[in-house]
Parts: structure tokens; C-alpha cells; sequence
């Protein structure tokens, strides 16, 4: 398989993949490196913003206008060009100056669903995973959850899967259309030599792909959860994925170099890199807020 490196970035905690089709550009964080990043395929142009505070993804807004961005105080709407600006809208976990934003997807409805988590002990039930809707409100539909992960939103809205990276565990609900969790079940469990589910993506025909964070590699899962196929990668923490390009064939996928030995750094010297796939398989052009 054909597995580029487009921007060996050496990537703290790389994150929040996004195919940005008006400006056919694919954006991705580092999230610890507080800086929003972009590459265009077409010109192999490369841009860089830095950030006053830690940045977990960004969605595009369905009006053009700017982006919506996840950082650690809370939701914000960016702009980026012609220079950056910020905008705060509110934090679903005011005052827990630990807790911050860390993944997030809009569905067809026009809403984020964005999940947090402890920032400085991951292994404290503080996150949380909250509705954002299209008027600007936020509502707290899960809490006591670890390591919020990896929302992956069907096509129709009808269903999500959300990750708890700290337990290994995939859930899965339906999502009724005035945006409320039902039947919530475990999807999936792993750990061990699998590595720990992070980011999650769908692709046309609705299989599942997730990032596995210290198991080098990514997965395609039917919507039930059968495996499909794994594609190793030669980075050790794989965190986030996503398909965009002309075709939405292209899949961008993120890697970290956080909390790695001299030895997997040694082994795994592309860790932090971000990857290029071409995969004969098209994804689904991302959602926009609003």
C-alpha cells in the first residue's frame, strides 16, 4: 500500500483531521503544541497558525463564515484569514480549569457533538460529551466519562459511536432528530496489543475506520464490528483520521510523539508525522455547523 508522508511534523498530540472542501485543504492540531496546521494537495502547501491555548479540532460553519474551534476554555469561533481571530462562545465545564475539549463532529443536522476530557489525569471521570447546536446553546448529555473520543456520526444522524479511550471501549446509541442519546451499548472492546481506539471516521458504505493510539495502525470495521482490514503505519500512536481530496479517496491520518521512550521514538521515528493513504475507498464530505 501506497502510505505517504506529507508532513513530518514530529507532532506532539497531532489530532482533529478535517477535509475542508471549499478551500480543498485537509487541517489537523497539535493539540499540546497549541497550533492549528493545513496542507493543500493540490500545491503541497503548508500553513501553520499558533494558538493561545490548547486546540482539540476544528468544523467548518455551513455559512462560510469561519470555523468552530474546541479548546481547552471551551467552543470558539475562528477565523483564520486574513489573520486569525478568536471569538469565545462558552465552556460546557466552566471553571474545571483541568478539563478541556478534545474531540468533536458536526452531523446533518447542523449540530457538534463534542466530547472532553481530564487533561492532567486522564484517568478521572471529568469528561463529559455535549450537544452544541446550531443557535449557539450547549446541553451535557453524558458525563463521567475519561478520555471522550472519536465521535463517528452516521450519515442520516440516526447513530453514533463515542469511545472511551481510557476504558478501550466503543459505545454505540441512536440519536433521536431533536439530537437526545438513546439505547446506549457497547460496540466494541480492546486494549492490549490492539492498541486504544482514538479518532473514528465512516466512509460511504458506512464501515467504520478508527485510529488505534500505541497500536501503529488504523482499522475498518462493518457497521456491526466485524473487522475488515487493519493497515499498519510506521508511527506507534495513530490518533485521528480523515477522507477528503477531490475524490474522497485521500485519507489523512495523524500520529503523536507524546509520552514515547528513546526506544519507540528510535523504532518509530516517523511518530508524529501526518500520513497520506489512497485507499480505493471514498468517505463522506464532513458536516458543517450551523
Amino acid at each position: 500500500m501506497d502510505i505517504q508522508t506529507i508532513w513530518p511534523a514530529e507532532l506532539d498530540l497531532g489530532e482533529g483531521a478535517m477535509w475542508h472542501a471549499p478551500s480543498g485543504r485537509f487541517f489537523f492540531v497539535d493539540i499540546h503544541g497549541c497550533a492549528l496546521h493545513a496542507w493543500t494537495p493540490a500545491t503541497d502547501l503548508r500553513q501553520s497558525w499558533k494558538l493561545p491555548e490548547r486546540i482539540g479540532w476544528l468544523i467548518a460553519r455551513k455559512d462560510g463564515d469561519g470555523f468552530m474551534a474546541g479548546l481547552q476554555s471551551g467552543f470558539a469561533r475562528l477565523w483564520l484569514e486574513p489573520e486569525l481571530r478568536l471569538e469565545m462562545l462558552g465552556s460546557p465545564h466552566a471553571g474545571q480549569m483541568d478539563v478541556r475539549l478534545n474531540d468533536a463532529k458536526a452531523d446533518c443536522h447542523g449540530r457538534i457533538w463534542a466530547g472532553s476530557m481530564n487533561n492532567r489525569d486522564p484517568a478521572r471521570p471529568d469528561g463529559q460529551l455535549t450537544r452544541l447546536d446550531p443557535d449557539g446553546s450547549f446541553t451535557v448529555l453524558e458525563q463521567g466519562l475519561h478520555i471522550a473520543n472519536g465521535p463517528c456520526i452516521s450519515e442520516d444522524g440516526r447513530r453514533m459511536l463515542h469511545t472511551d479511550s481510557f476504558l478501550n471501549r466503543v459505545y454505540r446509541y441512536r440519536v433521536s432528530p431533536n439530537g437526545e442519546l438513546m439505547d446506549k451499548q457497547q460496540w466494541k472492546r480492546f486494549g492490549g496489543p490492539m492498541g486504544t481506539p482514538d479518532g473514528m471516521t465512516m466512509d460511504a458504505d458506512g464501515n467504520v475506520w478508527i485510529a488505534f493510539w500505541g497500536g501503529a495502525c488504523i482499522r475498518q470495521f462493518t457497521p456491526d464490528g466485524e473487522l475488515l482490514q487493519r493497515v499498519d503505519l510506521p508511527a506507534l500512536q495513530i490518533t485521528c483520521l480523515a477522507f477528503g481530496g477531490e475524490d474522497l479517496k485521500s485519507l489523512v491520518v495523524t500520529s503523536a510523539r507524546n509520552g514515547m521512550t528513546p526506544v519507540q521514538l528510535a523504532q518509530y521515528p516517523a511518530s508524529g508525522a501526518v500520513f497520506l493513504l489512497r485507499l480505493g475507498v471514498a468517505g463522506l464530505l464532513p458536516r458543517t455547523f450551523g
